[in-house]
């Protein structure tokens, strides 16, 4: 299926790569995959989305502005979250006061706050300072070996609902959902309940419409069902359609190339981030279908998307927009999704809800779909391709000539720190699985020469620093930033008791166990693309790859283009039942476990903190991070990718790589410029109190303490006068 998606995409955009391929460079020199512009590169198609005799998206500016509309609307929570709560700065969160959760997501681990380098306590409402980072830290933070001074558990992540058991929602005006709200266990000030912290750092939706894959995790699938983040994977997924002969029934979707979609559908029913406990997205539509979108936020009359539909004027900023949602949903959306009027099909809530017991329609059981592929038209918008890398002639090797001589040296030690490795490709991330091997198929020179390959499958096999070959899901990598028992990360399980990799999949794929493979895409890898070879044609054994002596045979795929053709042999399914009895084998190795997304550097400057616990709040630390090899010894960690560079010591070096990190950062994100302009916003930002005391309780419950608000003004297109800042500069 994936080498599917290729030939679909390749085909659909290779008049749009012509360009793109032109201008790319065959004699780059240095160690790496070269850096390429983003400019022209393809965003991966959606096949039958917007396209053929059917689609489900009939007016592609609607859906973008349903779209934009859903993502900055404070109704779509529970308690006043905007999915833009989270990401309102660069795409990511910039917030400094309540945003710390305890361990990770791991729900076996005891949830304490750790204590802060001063020896004050950490917690809930706590105010993050100067100080407070770098969350691991030696004597000297740039050697592998020097004494650790300091290890924080906790996470610095985003504020989000307080959460509740859900009973209600309400159809008009109210922007809160009815709950039966109490004091969280673990997020609480004293006898006063705060707002519940995600596990895990809030990454940037700018240009996450290239990720095959969204979520730290992985969890969020490259292809949307429809219904939840899940894919194929959740057996009860679907949509209703209104059929020929005016009866309903529900359907299979099966989106590909969607991962934004099932990324969005995520949140708005996590009773972490935005809702209270089991509501589902029918209320979600009940609630929201018959408001004015925004219908509490000022919406800036120069909108790039949805100034045409605001009531301000030239001005004179004014709430919400003149339409209802249900009006975009029905000039976005084919009308066998909304159309079918009566009810009684699609369930109903309980019986005690303001609307006793009504059945949802149509158009309120489909809110899902309608939900995920509008953010996903509208975050496909979001796209920053024009940092001064981008802008930059390059010379004959691939030096981007119109940067500093700094940031020029700076992309040579960024290549020959391996940086490249991970952080590959336009998008600086090999976690752009699809669109990375579209350019790679259309130019093989694509990123500076032929052995600098990227995959254009989803499972490899690479170097592991302690244990040999290990398998490996393509854009996923461990860095030991943690340690394993912390956050499974991608070695994590779906609630279907599925594991998350695809590698684990593939693992039993090979020992003959096809049952468990719940991704399609598992079936379509071929050996002979991987970077090294797990079998050798040979007759005598070898520590860590299978031989004749164990017992191998050939791929049962076509060998076309392979980029090993020596990489064809696989174990037979009883040498592979065989290896995966041992113990302690040095074969077979999964590196799924402790292993996160690879994310994109691209404004990298401005989207701090860092990690996937949020633990280092500059890019100074980063690089100490990755001078020092990690902080932990995963055994996941991958010798060419993470190892102790000492000679990032030099004083020169560093601010060579801060300048051309620097260089990727587009003076349209930093400026809130379209696409990047917004509505206004109000952001809980703590607490009244400290992390001691609270000083006063919500209106939704005595029990709950008080917000204090940040408040985001709304921004036209022509953006800010004064430019958003570096996570760093809003610190203490």
């Amino acid at each position: 299926m994936l080498r599917n998606l290729f030939k679909i995409t390749t085909g659909l955009t290779q008049t749009v790569l012509l360009s793109f391929c032109a201008s790319t460079l065959v004699l780059a020199h240095g160690f790496g995959p070269l850096p390429t512009s983003l400019k022209g590169a393809p965003v991966p198609e959606v096949p039958g989305l917007l396209d053929g005799p059917d689609p489900i998206i009939i007016n592609k500016d609607k859906a973008i502005i349903l779209g934009k509309a859903l993502f900055w609307d404070m109704s779509v929570g529970s308690d006043g979250v905007a999915c833009a709560t989270c990401h309102f700065h660069a795409g990511a969160d910039r917030r400094t006061k309540n945003q710390l959760a305890p361990i990770g997501r791991n729900s076996a681990l005891p949830k304490e706050f750790s204590m802060g380098k001063n020896g004050t306590p950490h917690g809930p409402n706590y105010t993050l300072t100067r100080n407070s980072f770098p969350f691991f830290d030696r004597e000297n933070p740039s050697e592998e070996f020097s004494p650790v001074i300091y290890n924080s558990d906790d996470v610095a992540s985003s504020a989000g609902t307080f959460g509740g058991a859900h009973r209600d929602v309400s159809w008009f005006q109210t922007m809160e959902d009815s709950c039966d709200r109490s004091v969280d266990p673990v997020f609480h000030v004293g006898a006063k309940g705060t707002r519940k912290i995600e596990p895990r750092n809030t990454p940037t939706v700018i240009n996450a419409v290239f990720n095959f894959r969204n979520f730290w995790d992985g969890r969020a699938n490259n292809i949307f069902n429809g219904s939840s983040p899940w894919g194929d994977r959740d057996p009860n997924a679907g949509v209703w359609i209104r059929n020929a002969n005016g009866t309903v029934s529900k359907e299979r979707l099966q989106l590909i190339n969607s991962s934004l979609a099932s990324q969005s559908v995520g949140p708005p029913l996590d009773n972490f981030e935005m809702s209270c406990e089991n509501r589902t997205f029918s209320d979600l539509g009940r609630k929201l279908l018959f408001r004015r979108p925004l219908e509490h936020q000022h919406v800036h009359w120069n909108d790039s998307v949805l100034g045409d539909l605001a009531f301000s004027s030239e001005g004179q900023l004014k709430k919400g927009l003149n339409t209802r949602y249900i009006q975009l949903v029905m000039e976005a959306f084919n009308p066998k999704y909304w159309s079918y009027n009566r009810r009684g099909a699609f369930g109903a809530p309980a019986a005690s809800s303001q609307t006793h017991g009504l059945p949802y329609s149509q158009v309120e059981a489909n809110f899902a779909m309608f939900f995920g592929l509008a953010l996903q038209m509208y975050q496909s918008t979001l796209i920053s391709d024009d940092s001064p890398f981008d802008r930059s002639a390059v010379n004959a090797v691939g030096t981007p000539i119109d940067l500093s001589l700094s940031a020029q040296r700076g992309m040579d030690l960024f290549r020959e720190g391996h940086c490249s490795l991970c952080h590959t490709g336009p998008t600086f991330t090999n976690a752009a699985v699809a669109t990375n091997g579209i350019l790679q198929k259309l130019n093989p020179l694509a990123f500076g020469n032929e052995s600098f390959r990227v995959s254009t499958t989803v499972v490899v096999t690479l170097q592991n620093a302690n244990a040999g070959a290990m398998f490996h899901d393509v854009g996923f990598s461990a860095t030991g930033v943690t340690p394993n028992e912390n956050d499974p990360g991608l070695g994590g399980i779906d609630p279907f008791g599925n594991p998350l990799s695809f590698t684990d999949q593939y693992i039993q794929l090979l020992a003959g166990n096809e049952n468990a493979v719940v991704d399609p895409y598992v079936s379509d890898v071929r050996p002979c693309d991987m970077d090294i070879p797990m079998a050798l044609n040979i007759n005598t054994p070898h520590v860590f790859k299978f031989t004749h002596v164990d017992g191998i045979q050939q791929q049962t795929q076509d060998t076309d283009g392979c980029f090993l053709p020596d990489g064809i042999y696989i174990p037979t399914v009883a040498t592979a039942l065989a290896e995966l009895q041992k113990p302690n084998r040095r074969r077979f190795l999964s590196a799924a476990k402790g292993s996160f997304k690879v994310p994109t550097l691209r404004n990298v400057e401005l989207t701090g903190p860092y990690m996937h616990n949020g633990g280092m709040a500059t890019l100074e630390q980063v690089i100490e991070f990755y001078t020092r090899g990690g902080n932990f010894p995963v055994p996941a960690v991958e010798f060419a990718k993470v190892f102790n560079q000492p000679f990032l010591n030099l004083p020169q070096q560093r601010e060579d790589i801060l300048n051309f990190l620097k260089s990727l950062t587009d003076d349209r994100v930093r400026y809130e410029q379209a696409p990047f302009d917004h509505p206004e916003l109000f952001i809980p930002h703590g607490h009244a109190g400290d992390n001691q005391i609270i000083a006063d309780s919500s209106w939704l419950s005595e029990a709950l303490a008080a917000d204090e608000v940040l408040h985001i003004p709304a921004v036209g297109a022509e953006g800010l006068d004064q430019p958003v800042l570096p996570f760093e500069d809003y610190l203490e």
